[in-house]
């Protein structure tokens, strides 16, 4: 997964010549879709690489990494702007999105599923033009391109709700139609849909560990598909999913003493990735100047270091959360150390061209923490806090704020929630885990959302974006402008008529 000299040039060739200007008109150049392409196995292998190098970025859009750094970390509680801030990010924290915000588009996920949907449509017929190339090998393009379309379509699905459900390649301008919203009901089936397809298909592993990280398995299929599950409120599927890959044995937690930065994120691929975008030297990630003091678009909250990761007061050597300073974060400038740090003493930053630190899709401690919400949605809080447990005794984490009772579902759901925030701090997740959490049982929990807004939101501001948040609609982003005017069976968000 490291060949990114290979990854470049596919990614060239696959999106050369792709139209930006048609709605879901990104295509393979026309040399991945004639009639002399489609022949070999070397070339259907070529084909599911580039959907892996699309992930990576493109010339045609904003990388897929600095989208999703935004959606889920923009408007929640982790993040305040800073120096470079854009308009349409202060919109975003403020809750001020407009369909013209450049965040709003939606081009670069249907870009990688165009290439997924371009494998599983003329991937099979190499059957018949390539004796060497065998069923079960089709089986594995087939299953790695459905597994990337479906965790596209997640995204999605939580980012915009009601999405376009494109299920066929667009190979040409004349596969070009304008297309309907489907309720995010129907995409999350078809998301379930691909996932289990594809789980029987995948294999365990590719033979060495950095492809293991960074090409989906088995084990990626399962972890998808229990964040879907959890999402959708079915709480034993989602325990299912995780046990099988808790029960595979390939993955555990990096010990506490260890370098927890180090292994994770300045190396990374270790013992508990499960899927990560692999950046390198030769394909630099975009957080760099996203994060860098002097060009800082984001920065850390400054109540981070007391109020989640906790100071301690108390002992005359003072208890310290490994995941905050030197991991997280670095306090005394509040910069986002995980992209951008060189070590765990938060005294060296990489140089620009030292950018790529993966972007960690799913790591073993999403496996633990999913199972642990979701059995605490069992009525089983005590197995949930043993599971929560072996997380913060990995980071040394301590009570600063006192600790739950393990028999009060209540409780723990809070405390479940308050862990994933620090245990995946600026990995994209926190609006994702707040909105799932407020929005389950028909909204019993609107007040978690309300509670970030009136920490991240500026006080003049706060009214306005608490007013907003009482509409449900307002949880999901709008349709670009620029897609509504280009695919006129599109119907924007209510919220945002």
């Amino acid at each position: 997964m490291k060949k990114l000299t290979t990854y470049a040039f596919l990614l060239m060739l696959l999106a050369g010549s792709a139209s930006c200007k048609k709605w879901l008109s990104l295509k393979p150049q026309n040399g991945l879709v004639r009639d002399d392409y489609w022949k070999t196995k070397e070339q259907v292998d070529a084909a599911v690489t580039g959907i892996y190098a699309s992930m990576l970025g493109s010339n045609t859009d904003l990388p897929l990494a600095e989208y999703l750094f935004i959606w889920g970390e923009g408007r929640t509680d982790m993040v305040a702007p800073g120096v470079g801030t854009s308009a349409s990010e202060y919109d975003i924290v403020n809750l001020n999105i407009l369909s013209t915000n450049t965040y709003s588009r939606w081009s670069s996920l249907y870009q990688t599923i165009n290439y997924c949907n371009t494998v599983i449509d003329l991937a099979p017929g190499v059957l018949k033009s390539d004796n060497t190339f065998t069923q079960e090998h089709l089986n594995q393009a087939l299953g790695e391109a459905r597994t990337v379309r479906a965790l596209m379509y997640f995204y999605l699905a939580r980012v915009f709700r009601d999405v376009p459900l494109k299920l066929a390649a667009t190979l040409s301008d004349e596969n070009i139609a304008p297309m309907p919203k489907s309720p995010s009901d129907s995409v999350l089936l078809q998301v379930v849909a691909d996932l289990k397809e594809a789980e029987g298909n995948l294999p365990t592993t590719y033979g060495n560990k950095n492809t293991d990280k960074g090409r989906v398995t088995k084990y990626t299929a399962n972890t998808i598909l229990a964040d879907v599950y959890l999402w959708m409120e079915k709480y034993t599927e989602c325990v299912a999913e995780c046990n099988k890959v808790i029960n595979s044995g390939k993955f555990g937690l990096i010990g506490g003493d260890f370098d927890l930065f180090n292994e994770l994120y300045y190396k990374g691929n270790s013992n508990e990735g499960i899927f990560e975008l692999q950046f390198d030297a030769q394909k630099l990630n975009p957080f760099y100047n996203m994060h860098l003091l002097a060009t800082r678009r984001w920065g850390a909250a400054s109540n981070l270091m007391e109020d989640v990761f906790g100071v301690d007061h108390v002992n005359a050597t003072p208890l310290v959360d490994l995941r905050g300073e030197g991991n997280s974060l670095r306090a005394s400038d509040l910069t986002i150390w995980k992209y951008i740090g060189a070590n765990s003493a938060a005294s060296s930053l990489r140089s620009v061209g030292q950018s790529y630190a993966h972007w960690i899709f799913y790591r073993y401690a999403d496996i633990l923490l999913m199972k642990a919400e979701a059995l605490n949605q069992l009525n089983d809080p005590q197995t949930a806090a043993d599971l929560v447990n072996q997380i913060r005794t990995r980071a040394h984490a301590f009570d600063f704020n006192g600790s739950p009772d393990p028999n009060s579902q209540a409780a723990m759901e809070k405390f479940i929630l308050q862990e994933r925030q620090r245990e995946f701090a600026f990995e994209g997740k926190r609006w994702f885990d707040v909105l799932r959490n407020a929005k389950r049982n028909n909204y019993q929990n609107i007040q978690y959302l309300m509670d970030m807004a009136i920490i991240s939101i500026p006080q003049d501001r706060q009214q306005a974006a608490l007013n907003k948040l009482k509409d449900r609609n307002s949880h999901y982003m709008p349709i670009n402008l620029t897609e509504m005017q280009t695919n006129k069976l599109l119907e924007q968000n209510p919220f945002y008529k």
